[in-house]
């Protein structure tokens, strides 16, 4: 089994259940790390492209305003999960402003795995 994985990825998404927090965006760091069987692979499409984790991440972040980090990094998971050589997803969703200046960051880490 292989890991890939992407870390420290930055984007801005609408989140927060403060008043304080709608109508704006706040800055993400999303680690993902995904288990993918790629015994003998030699090429991009025997793999995952991180990209793709970039990508969906980015694209749920689009969909509008969400109320707990913990429904974005199910989001993410279960969009990595779409691709049936992915048989388990670890997601960390880092919101580093939550508890400014007093922590350097809170947020959630999340494991979904295939049945």
């Amino acid at each position: 089994m292989t890991k890939v994985f992407v870390t420290n990825l930055k984007i801005e998404a609408q989140i927060g259940v403060y008043d304080r927090e709608h109508g704006r965006t706040q800055p993400l760091i999303i680690d993902a790390e995904l288990d993918v069987p790629t015994a003998g692979a030699k090429r991009l499409a025997d793999t995952i492209n991180y990209e793709v984790i970039a990508e969906a991440a980015r694209e749920i972040a689009a969909h509008g305003h969400f109320l707990l980090v913990e429904t974005f990094a199910e989001r993410l998971a279960h969009a990595c999960l779409a691709d049936p050589r992915v048989t388990r997803a670890r997601i960390r969703v880092d919101k580093p402003l939550a508890l400014a200046p007093d922590a350097g960051g809170a947020g959630v880490e999340i494991t979904v795995v295939r049945s």
